[in-house]
């Protein structure tokens, strides 16, 4: 997004028009800069083989899933519903692999059926596993680096706490199970969690993968995750992905040459890829005056847009209806019945009710978490392509909030109104 002729602009399409043209709130994605970030990262690891699958819990809008296909890209699914998704939109079950947590072996069953890659992180699902399918699947398996490379705990995987992964201490019960069984390990994997900071550690967390997939000599791929840390304020820190590309893809290669053969390098990056390409557009419904602070409450709320409220997220909120101005302090919240507010103390240029409000960084868990919360509807999305915008989701009506909802015939004739 810039600002053109004293109008925001995505890809050339004002952002006021868009937000006229299908009404607020409103999700939309710019296609440049997914595209822009896949080739980033790609291109940070030219000199590797080098597979990237996208993280599609970050936003599984199926015209997403198809530009990131159509870019060659594999698919990391967590649930089933993603790997449908997933193989509705044109993956190769192959380019996609499922890693779930805490599932039952049924819903892993039925990932094996579709014929997509497994990832397993769990000794009991393993050993399961290994006893019904021994060398006839093959298997990938996640380990638990105990490190904490993120900035976040709600959001970091890989450190001694986390639910995610099998310990590394536990490999000697890994490895006796896949003996056992006579189960092939084609890929070794981790995910030490979002907000990356600290490049150093996640190296660490390299050579702890490096030392545990010694051991396994059948590997087709290192998976390393992702966690990528994208920008969300002027001169925030961010993942150094060129400098991690160039020290990790120098390693990775010498580890392939003692291993002995070639194997592929894998990340599964979401936020890095989608995040900064979305754009959230609320509409002001009033400026609030207290004591204290001044209000401006948007047609919108945690419903639509959960992160600053879950994880103390700061998104920059720009008022795209006056780009220039006097610039006043503004508390700005939302219109559910919570104490849902998207930032305070935000400078912004002085704010009248109808104005668009914009808010950066809403590609990644934004649509993906929100919900029908006071029974409120869910936004359109629109993806901008090529300087024209599309439609790639419409706006829910009442028909939505009541269609899966059943009106049984309950008796309540009888019920007694003095009761």
């Amino acid at each position: 997004m810039e600002l053109r002729n004293n109008q925001y602009v995505i890809d050339g399409v004002p952002v006021t028009a868009i937000a006229e043209k299908y009404g607020s709130p409103l999700y939309i994605y710019e296609s440049a800069r997914m595209i822009s970030q896949y080739q980033r990262m790609t291109g940070a690891f030219k000199d590797a083989r080098v597979r990237i699958h996208y993280a599609c819990k970050a936003l599984t809008n199926i015209n997403v899933l198809r530009l990131f296909c159509r870019l060659g890209a594999g698919l990391d699914a967590v649930s089933m519903q993603e790997v449908r998704l997933g193989l509705k939109a044109g993956f190769n079950p192959q380019d996609i692999l499922y890693t779930p947590n805490c599932v039952s072996i049924e819903e892993i069953e039925e990932a094996v059926e579709t014929g997509v890659r497994i990832n397993i992180d769990n000794i009991s699902i393993l050993e399961e596993f290994g006893i019904k399918h021994g060398k006839e699947v093959p298997v990938c398996i996640r380990i638990n680096p105990h490190i904490m490379a993120g900035s976040n705990h709600k959001i970091s995987t890989g450190h001694i706490d986390s639910k995610f992964g099998i310990s590394i201490y536990q490999m000697p019960h890994v490895h006796r199970i896949v003996e056992t069984n006579g189960m092939i390990v084609e890929g070794i994997h981790m995910h030490s969690g979002s907000d990356i900071l600290d490049v150093e550690v996640f190296l660490r967390g390299a050579e702890i993968l490096f030392e545990t997939a010694q051991s396994f000599r059948d590997l087709q791929y290192v998976d390393f995750g992702s966690g990528f840390k994208v920008a969300y304020r002027v001169d925030d820190v961010a993942t150094d992905i060129e400098a991690l590309g160039e020290h990790l893809t120098r390693r990775f290669n010498q580890f392939c040459q003692d291993y002995g053969r070639d194997l592929t390098l894998l990340f599964e990056p979401g936020k890095f890829l989608v995040s900064e390409a979305g754009y959230f557009v609320a509409r002001v419904n009033v400026v609030k005056q207290t004591t204290s602070t001044v209000f401006a409450g948007v047609d919108s709320g945690m419903n639509h847009f959960i992160r600053p409220m879950f994880y103390d997220a700061y998104h920059e909120i720009i008022n795209v209806s006056k780009p220039e101005g006097k610039t006043r302090i503004y508390a700005v919240v939302g219109y559910i019945c919570e104490t849902d507010t998207f930032g305070w103390n935000r400078k912004i240029t002085e704010i009248s009710a109808g104005d668009y409000l914009l808010f950066k960084n809403a590609g990644a868990y934004c649509f993906a978490m929100s919900s029908n919360y006071n029974s409120r509807y869910r936004p359109a999305e629109v993806m901008v392509h090529r300087g024209k915008d599309y439609l790639i989701r419409r706006r829910e009506e009442m028909e939505d909030l009541t269609r899966n909802q059943v009106e049984a015939d309950l008796g309540f004739a009888d019920v007694d109104t003095k009761d």
